[in-house]
Protein backbone atom coordinates (compact mmCIF):
# COMPACT_ATOMS: atom_id res chain seq x y z
CA UNK A 1 0.00 0.00 0.00
CA UNK A 2 1.39 3.44 -0.88
CA UNK A 3 2.38 5.99 1.76
CA UNK A 4 -0.30 8.39 0.49
CA UNK A 5 -3.07 5.83 0.98
CA UNK A 6 -1.72 4.89 4.41
CA UNK A 7 -1.60 8.54 5.52
CA UNK A 8 -5.11 9.13 4.25
CA UNK A 9 -6.37 6.15 6.22
CA UNK A 10 -4.59 6.96 9.49
CA UNK A 11 -4.71 10.76 9.67
CA UNK A 12 -7.45 11.94 12.05
CA UNK A 13 -10.46 13.73 10.62
CA UNK A 14 -9.97 17.19 12.10
CA UNK A 15 -13.45 18.40 11.15
CA UNK A 16 -15.04 15.35 12.79
CA UNK A 17 -12.94 15.91 15.92
CA UNK A 18 -13.95 19.57 16.00
CA UNK A 19 -17.61 18.56 15.83
CA UNK A 20 -17.03 16.02 18.60
CA UNK A 21 -15.42 18.70 20.78
CA UNK A 22 -18.45 20.95 20.34
CA UNK A 23 -20.82 18.09 21.13
CA UNK A 24 -18.90 17.22 24.30
CA UNK A 25 -18.92 20.84 25.47
CA UNK A 26 -22.68 21.08 24.90
CA UNK A 27 -23.25 17.73 26.62
CA UNK A 28 -21.20 18.79 29.65
CA UNK A 29 -23.18 22.03 29.89
CA UNK A 30 -26.50 20.16 29.61
CA UNK A 31 -25.52 17.62 32.29
CA UNK A 32 -24.38 20.43 34.56
CA UNK A 33 -27.68 22.28 34.17
CA UNK A 34 -29.64 19.06 34.83
CA UNK A 35 -27.63 18.52 38.02
CA UNK A 36 -28.27 22.12 39.06
CA UNK A 37 -32.04 21.69 38.58
CA UNK A 38 -32.11 18.38 40.47
CA UNK A 39 -30.03 19.93 43.28
CA UNK A 40 -32.49 22.79 43.56
CA UNK A 41 -35.31 20.30 44.11
CA UNK A 42 -33.53 17.80 46.35
CA UNK A 43 -31.54 20.24 48.48
CA UNK A 44 -33.93 23.17 48.54
CA UNK A 45 -36.48 23.85 51.24
CA UNK A 46 -39.88 22.63 50.04
CA UNK A 47 -39.36 18.98 49.02
CA UNK A 48 -37.14 17.98 51.98
CA UNK A 49 -39.56 19.66 54.39
CA UNK A 50 -42.54 17.84 52.85
CA UNK A 51 -40.65 14.53 52.87
CA UNK A 52 -39.58 14.84 56.50
CA UNK A 53 -43.09 15.91 57.57
CA UNK A 54 -44.62 12.85 55.90
CA UNK A 55 -47.00 14.87 53.75
CA UNK A 56 -48.60 13.50 50.57
CA UNK A 57 -48.76 9.87 51.62
CA UNK A 58 -45.05 9.20 51.29
CA UNK A 59 -44.71 10.36 47.68
CA UNK A 60 -42.55 13.40 48.54
CA UNK A 61 -40.19 11.12 50.50
CA UNK A 62 -39.86 8.69 47.59
CA UNK A 63 -39.24 11.57 45.18
CA UNK A 64 -36.66 13.06 47.52
CA UNK A 65 -34.77 9.78 47.85
CA UNK A 66 -34.83 9.29 44.08
CA UNK A 67 -33.36 12.73 43.50
CA UNK A 68 -30.67 12.20 46.15
CA UNK A 69 -29.69 8.89 44.53
CA UNK A 70 -29.58 10.62 41.15
CA UNK A 71 -27.20 13.25 42.50
CA UNK A 72 -24.85 10.72 44.12
CA UNK A 73 -24.98 7.63 41.87
CA UNK A 74 -21.50 6.84 40.46
CA UNK A 75 -23.18 5.12 37.51
CA UNK A 76 -25.31 8.20 36.77
CA UNK A 77 -24.51 11.87 37.36
CA UNK A 78 -21.78 10.94 39.82
CA UNK A 79 -21.36 13.26 42.79
CA UNK A 80 -23.35 16.11 41.27
CA UNK A 81 -24.66 18.66 43.82
CA UNK A 82 -24.63 22.03 42.12
CA UNK A 83 -25.94 25.43 43.19
CA UNK A 84 -26.01 27.42 46.42
CA UNK A 85 -26.30 26.67 50.10
CA UNK A 86 -26.36 22.96 50.89
CA UNK A 87 -25.73 22.10 47.24
CA UNK A 88 -22.53 24.15 47.20
CA UNK A 89 -21.34 22.53 50.42
CA UNK A 90 -21.99 19.13 48.83
CA UNK A 91 -20.07 20.15 45.71
CA UNK A 92 -17.15 21.29 47.84
CA UNK A 93 -17.14 18.04 49.82
CA UNK A 94 -17.14 16.03 46.58
CA UNK A 95 -14.03 17.84 45.33
CA UNK A 96 -12.19 17.25 48.60
CA UNK A 97 -13.19 13.58 48.52
CA UNK A 98 -12.21 13.37 44.81
CA UNK A 99 -15.62 12.00 43.80
CA UNK A 100 -16.33 11.64 40.09
CA UNK A 101 -18.77 14.04 38.44
CA UNK A 102 -20.28 13.25 35.03
CA UNK A 103 -20.48 16.88 33.89
CA UNK A 104 -16.83 17.55 34.79
CA UNK A 105 -15.68 14.23 33.31
CA UNK A 106 -17.43 15.09 30.03
CA UNK A 107 -15.92 18.59 30.01
CA UNK A 108 -12.42 17.19 30.65
CA UNK A 109 -12.89 14.70 27.82
CA UNK A 110 -13.83 17.57 25.50
CA UNK A 111 -10.79 19.58 26.58
CA UNK A 112 -8.46 16.64 25.90
CA UNK A 113 -10.03 16.22 22.46
CA UNK A 114 -9.52 19.94 21.72
CA UNK A 115 -5.89 19.73 22.80
CA UNK A 116 -5.44 16.71 20.52
CA UNK A 117 -7.03 18.59 17.60
CA UNK A 118 -4.66 21.51 18.18
CA UNK A 119 -1.71 19.12 18.13
CA UNK A 120 -2.89 17.67 14.81
CA UNK A 121 -3.20 21.12 13.27
CA UNK A 122 0.11 22.33 14.76
CA UNK A 123 2.71 19.53 14.45
CA UNK A 124 5.37 22.04 15.49
CA UNK A 125 3.96 21.85 19.04
CA UNK A 126 5.12 18.25 19.34
CA UNK A 127 8.50 19.16 17.83
CA UNK A 128 9.25 21.30 20.90
CA UNK A 129 10.23 18.94 23.76
CA UNK A 130 8.72 21.14 26.49
CA UNK A 131 5.38 21.46 24.70
CA UNK A 132 5.41 17.76 23.85
CA UNK A 133 5.91 16.88 27.53
CA UNK A 134 2.87 18.95 28.55
CA UNK A 135 0.58 17.75 25.76
CA UNK A 136 1.65 14.11 26.11
CA UNK A 137 0.90 14.10 29.83
CA UNK A 138 -2.49 15.73 29.24
CA UNK A 139 -3.39 13.22 26.51
CA UNK A 140 -2.62 10.31 28.85
CA UNK A 141 -4.39 11.87 31.83
CA UNK A 142 -1.27 12.20 34.00
CA UNK A 143 -2.35 15.32 35.85
CA UNK A 144 0.59 15.66 38.25
CA UNK A 145 3.17 15.14 35.49
CA UNK A 146 1.41 17.64 33.22
CA UNK A 147 1.33 20.23 36.00
CA UNK A 148 5.06 19.78 36.69
CA UNK A 149 5.93 20.02 32.98
CA UNK A 150 3.75 23.11 32.60
CA UNK A 151 5.31 24.89 35.59
CA UNK A 152 8.77 23.98 34.33
CA UNK A 153 7.92 25.50 30.94
CA UNK A 154 6.73 28.71 32.60
CA UNK A 155 9.75 28.96 34.90
CA UNK A 156 12.40 28.26 32.28
CA UNK A 157 10.95 30.07 29.27
CA UNK A 158 8.67 32.71 30.77
CA UNK A 159 4.90 33.15 30.68
CA UNK A 160 4.85 35.07 27.40
CA UNK A 161 6.88 32.52 25.45
CA UNK A 162 4.96 29.62 27.01
CA UNK A 163 1.69 31.24 26.00
CA UNK A 164 2.89 31.65 22.41
CA UNK A 165 4.34 28.14 22.19
CA UNK A 166 1.20 26.42 23.44
CA UNK A 167 -1.29 28.53 21.48
CA UNK A 168 -3.95 27.53 20.61
CA UNK A 169 -3.98 25.00 23.51
CA UNK A 170 -2.93 27.31 26.34
CA UNK A 171 -6.39 28.09 27.70
CA UNK A 172 -7.49 24.46 27.28
CA UNK A 173 -4.45 23.20 29.21
CA UNK A 174 -5.20 25.67 32.01
CA UNK A 175 -8.86 24.62 32.06
CA UNK A 176 -7.96 20.92 32.11
CA UNK A 177 -5.61 21.54 35.03
CA UNK A 178 -8.26 23.55 36.90
CA UNK A 179 -10.91 20.84 36.54
CA UNK A 180 -8.63 17.95 37.52
CA UNK A 181 -6.63 19.40 40.42
CA UNK A 182 -7.70 19.44 44.08
CA UNK A 183 -8.21 23.20 44.23
CA UNK A 184 -11.97 23.92 44.29
CA UNK A 185 -11.54 27.65 43.73
CA UNK A 186 -10.45 27.51 40.09
CA UNK A 187 -13.17 25.17 38.83
CA UNK A 188 -15.33 28.08 37.63
CA UNK A 189 -12.54 29.27 35.34
CA UNK A 190 -11.98 25.76 33.95
CA UNK A 191 -15.70 25.27 33.38
CA UNK A 192 -15.93 28.60 31.56
CA UNK A 193 -13.25 27.60 29.08
CA UNK A 194 -14.44 24.00 28.70
CA UNK A 195 -18.06 24.85 27.87
CA UNK A 196 -17.75 28.38 26.48
CA UNK A 197 -20.39 29.38 29.02
CA UNK A 198 -19.57 32.50 31.03
CA UNK A 199 -19.82 32.02 34.80
CA UNK A 200 -20.65 35.01 37.00
CA UNK A 201 -17.73 35.24 39.40
CA UNK A 202 -15.31 37.64 40.98
CA UNK A 203 -11.83 37.82 39.44
CA UNK A 204 -10.59 35.47 42.20
CA UNK A 205 -12.58 32.68 40.57
CA UNK A 206 -12.37 33.87 36.96
CA UNK A 207 -10.08 33.16 34.04
CA UNK A 208 -7.81 36.11 34.82
CA UNK A 209 -7.13 34.77 38.31
CA UNK A 210 -6.27 31.35 36.93
CA UNK A 211 -3.74 32.86 34.60
CA UNK A 212 -2.26 35.05 37.34
CA UNK A 213 -2.06 32.08 39.70
CA UNK A 214 0.11 30.20 37.24
CA UNK A 215 2.22 33.15 36.16
CA UNK A 216 3.00 34.30 39.69
CA UNK A 217 5.10 31.16 40.21
CA UNK A 218 7.99 32.64 38.21
CA UNK A 219 10.87 34.71 39.49
CA UNK A 220 9.15 37.99 38.69
CA UNK A 221 11.49 38.88 35.86
CA UNK A 222 8.55 39.31 33.49
CA UNK A 223 6.78 41.71 35.84
CA UNK A 224 9.12 44.66 35.51
CA UNK A 225 7.06 47.82 35.14
CA UNK A 226 7.15 49.59 31.81
CA UNK A 227 6.94 53.30 31.11
CA UNK A 228 4.01 55.12 32.63
CA UNK A 229 1.41 56.89 30.54
CA UNK A 230 2.72 60.29 29.51
CA UNK A 231 3.64 62.55 26.69
CA UNK A 232 6.78 60.57 25.87
CA UNK A 233 4.80 57.39 25.34
CA UNK A 234 2.14 59.22 23.36
CA UNK A 235 4.76 60.62 21.01
CA UNK A 236 6.10 57.10 20.41
CA UNK A 237 2.69 55.61 19.52
CA UNK A 238 2.00 54.46 15.99
CA UNK A 239 -0.75 56.55 14.40
CA UNK A 240 -0.76 55.00 10.91
CA UNK A 241 -4.15 53.45 11.56
CA UNK A 242 -3.14 49.90 10.57
CA UNK A 243 -3.33 46.56 12.33
CA UNK A 244 0.47 46.37 12.41
CA UNK A 245 0.52 49.77 14.10
CA UNK A 246 -2.03 48.73 16.74
CA UNK A 247 -0.07 45.58 17.56
CA UNK A 248 3.12 47.61 17.76
CA UNK A 249 1.44 49.92 20.24
CA UNK A 250 0.64 47.00 22.54
CA UNK A 251 4.37 46.30 22.63
CA UNK A 252 5.07 49.90 23.66
CA UNK A 253 2.55 49.66 26.48
CA UNK A 254 4.28 46.54 27.78
CA UNK A 255 3.23 45.61 31.31
CA UNK A 256 1.87 49.06 32.20
CA UNK A 257 -1.54 49.23 33.84
CA UNK A 258 -2.81 51.24 30.89
CA UNK A 259 -5.37 50.89 28.11
CA UNK A 260 -4.87 52.63 24.76
CA UNK A 261 -7.87 53.88 22.79
CA UNK A 262 -7.51 55.42 19.33
CA UNK A 263 -10.33 57.07 17.44
CA UNK A 264 -10.21 56.10 13.75
CA UNK A 265 -12.07 57.41 10.74
CA UNK A 266 -12.37 54.75 8.05
CA UNK A 267 -13.78 54.46 4.57
CA UNK A 268 -16.87 56.59 4.02
CA UNK A 269 -16.25 58.57 7.19
CA UNK A 270 -17.16 55.68 9.46
CA UNK A 271 -15.90 56.26 13.01
CA UNK A 272 -14.62 53.51 15.28
CA UNK A 273 -12.71 53.35 18.55
CA UNK A 274 -9.85 50.84 18.62
CA UNK A 275 -9.07 49.41 22.07
CA UNK A 276 -5.51 48.05 22.25
CA UNK A 277 -4.68 45.59 25.01
CA UNK A 278 -1.07 44.71 25.78
CA UNK A 279 0.40 41.35 26.81
CA UNK A 280 -0.08 41.50 30.57
CA UNK A 281 -1.66 39.11 33.07
CA UNK A 282 -3.65 41.40 35.35
CA UNK A 283 -6.48 42.69 33.16
CA UNK A 284 -9.68 43.29 35.13
CA UNK A 285 -12.69 43.53 32.88
CA UNK A 286 -14.66 45.79 35.18
CA UNK A 287 -11.81 48.33 35.31
CA UNK A 288 -11.61 48.39 31.52
CA UNK A 289 -15.37 48.74 31.16
CA UNK A 290 -15.42 51.60 33.68
CA UNK A 291 -12.64 53.42 31.84
CA UNK A 292 -14.27 52.92 28.43
CA UNK A 293 -17.68 54.10 29.65
CA UNK A 294 -16.09 57.30 30.96
CA UNK A 295 -14.54 58.11 27.57
CA UNK A 296 -16.51 56.67 24.65
CA UNK A 297 -20.12 57.68 24.02
CA UNK A 298 -22.81 55.01 24.13
CA UNK A 299 -23.67 53.35 20.83
CA UNK A 300 -20.17 53.73 19.39
CA UNK A 301 -18.49 50.95 17.42
CA UNK A 302 -15.48 49.27 19.00
CA UNK A 303 -12.65 47.18 17.59
CA UNK A 304 -10.61 45.13 20.06
CA UNK A 305 -6.94 44.36 19.36
CA UNK A 306 -5.18 42.09 21.85
CA UNK A 307 -1.68 40.65 21.91
CA UNK A 308 -1.17 37.31 23.69
CA UNK A 309 -2.77 37.76 27.15
CA UNK A 310 -4.36 40.93 25.85
CA UNK A 311 -6.27 38.77 23.37
CA UNK A 312 -7.72 36.73 26.24
CA UNK A 313 -8.78 40.00 27.90
CA UNK A 314 -10.29 41.15 24.60
CA UNK A 315 -12.45 38.02 24.47
CA UNK A 316 -13.50 38.63 28.09
CA UNK A 317 -14.62 42.11 27.02
CA UNK A 318 -16.47 40.76 23.99
CA UNK A 319 -18.38 38.48 26.38
CA UNK A 320 -19.11 41.14 28.98
CA UNK A 321 -22.82 41.99 29.11
CA UNK A 322 -22.29 45.49 30.50
CA UNK A 323 -19.98 46.45 27.63
CA UNK A 324 -21.87 44.76 24.80
CA UNK A 325 -25.15 46.27 25.98
CA UNK A 326 -23.77 49.77 25.40
CA UNK A 327 -21.35 49.35 22.48
CA UNK A 328 -21.26 47.44 19.21
CA UNK A 329 -18.06 45.37 19.04
CA UNK A 330 -17.56 44.84 15.32
CA UNK A 331 -14.21 43.00 15.24
CA UNK A 332 -11.76 41.30 17.59
CA UNK A 333 -8.15 40.72 16.51
CA UNK A 334 -6.28 38.12 18.58
CA UNK A 335 -2.56 38.16 17.85
CA UNK A 336 -0.25 35.47 19.21
CA UNK A 337 -3.15 33.93 21.08
CA UNK A 338 -6.17 31.74 20.34
CA UNK A 339 -8.40 34.00 22.50
CA UNK A 340 -9.44 30.56 23.88
CA UNK A 341 -12.42 28.60 22.58
CA UNK A 342 -15.14 31.05 23.57
CA UNK A 343 -17.21 33.19 21.26
CA UNK A 344 -18.40 36.80 21.68
CA UNK A 345 -21.87 37.46 23.07
CA UNK A 346 -22.80 39.33 19.90
CA UNK A 347 -22.85 36.82 17.02
CA UNK A 348 -22.14 39.67 14.60
CA UNK A 349 -18.68 40.25 16.13
CA UNK A 350 -16.04 38.87 13.79
CA UNK A 351 -13.00 37.23 15.41
CA UNK A 352 -9.68 37.21 13.53
CA UNK A 353 -6.81 35.09 14.86
CA UNK A 354 -3.19 35.65 13.83
CA UNK A 355 -0.43 33.31 14.99
CA UNK A 356 2.07 36.00 15.96
CA UNK A 357 2.89 39.68 15.66
CA UNK A 358 5.23 38.81 12.79
CA UNK A 359 2.30 37.34 10.87
CA UNK A 360 0.47 40.68 10.82
CA UNK A 361 2.66 42.27 8.13
CA UNK A 362 0.54 44.39 5.84
CA UNK A 363 -2.70 42.59 6.75
CA UNK A 364 -5.73 44.80 6.08
CA UNK A 365 -8.16 45.18 8.97
CA UNK A 366 -11.61 46.64 9.38
CA UNK A 367 -10.04 49.18 11.76
CA UNK A 368 -7.73 50.65 9.12
CA UNK A 369 -8.17 54.37 8.67
CA UNK A 370 -7.00 57.78 9.81
CA UNK A 371 -6.27 58.09 13.53
CA UNK A 372 -7.84 61.32 14.77
CA UNK A 373 -7.06 60.95 18.47
CA UNK A 374 -5.21 58.77 20.97
CA UNK A 375 -6.01 58.36 24.65
CA UNK A 376 -4.12 56.48 27.37
CA UNK A 377 -6.40 55.33 30.19
CA UNK A 378 -4.72 54.23 33.46
CA UNK A 379 -6.48 51.33 35.15
CA UNK A 380 -6.19 49.86 38.63
CA UNK A 381 -7.88 50.48 41.93
CA UNK A 382 -11.25 52.16 41.71
CA UNK A 383 -10.37 54.52 44.57
CA UNK A 384 -7.20 55.81 42.95
CA UNK A 385 -7.46 59.24 41.32
CA UNK A 386 -7.52 58.84 37.56
CA UNK A 387 -5.87 61.00 34.97
CA UNK A 388 -5.78 60.43 31.24
CA UNK A 389 -3.24 61.48 28.69
CA UNK A 390 -4.42 62.29 25.21
CA UNK A 391 -3.27 63.63 21.89
CA UNK A 392 -5.39 64.81 19.02
CA UNK A 393 -3.90 64.15 15.60
CA UNK A 394 -4.10 66.78 12.88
Amino acid sequence: MSDAVTAQATDPDVEALDALCRDLAEAADAVGEAARYASGLALGARLPAAALAGCGGGRPRRAWRTLLRTLTDPAGLGWAPRGRGVARAGWFAGILARRENLAVTTAVCGLKARIHVAGVGRPDLLADPDCAAVLGAVAQGRQDEAARAFRTLLRERGAGEAFTLLAPTFADVLAWHALTDENPFNDHAGWQVATGRAVTAEPLLGLGAALRAFFSRGDGSDDAPGPGPGAGLLEALDTTGTLAGYVGNTGLLGATDTLLVQRVTGVGGRHRHVLQLADRDAWRVRDVVRAVRGLIPSGAELVLVGHRLGAVAAMDLARDRDLTAVYRITHLYAVGSPADARTPLDPRTRVHRLASAGAVGGTWSAADGRVTGSRLLPLGDADRPRTTTSRRNP
